[in-house]
């Protein structure tokens, strides 16, 4: 009986692994394409950088300067 149980556990022991490998690698392979995240939009830009000149971060000369690029980007 012991020697019966031995031949069916074995085999199963050794697929498991195997199972779980491929499968694994299955589902990290995918199908599916993926999108990236959009970016802030315009308005929350403006509105990060005139936080970042409310709050000192930076002047009014760079606040101009960057907002006249961010505006011409968009």
């Amino acid at each position: 009986m012991k020697n019966h149980m031995k031949t069916i556990l074995t085999p199963l022991l050794l697929a498991l692994p195997a199972l779980l490998l491929f499968t694994g690698c299955a589902i990290t392979m995918g199908g599916g394409t993926k999108t990236a995240a959009p970016g802030p939009t315009l308005g929350q830009q403006l509105i990060d950088l005139q936080t970042a000149r409310n709050t000192g971060a930076i002047s009014q000369a760079e606040y101009e300067t960057l907002r006249a690029k961010i505006i011409q980007k968009n």
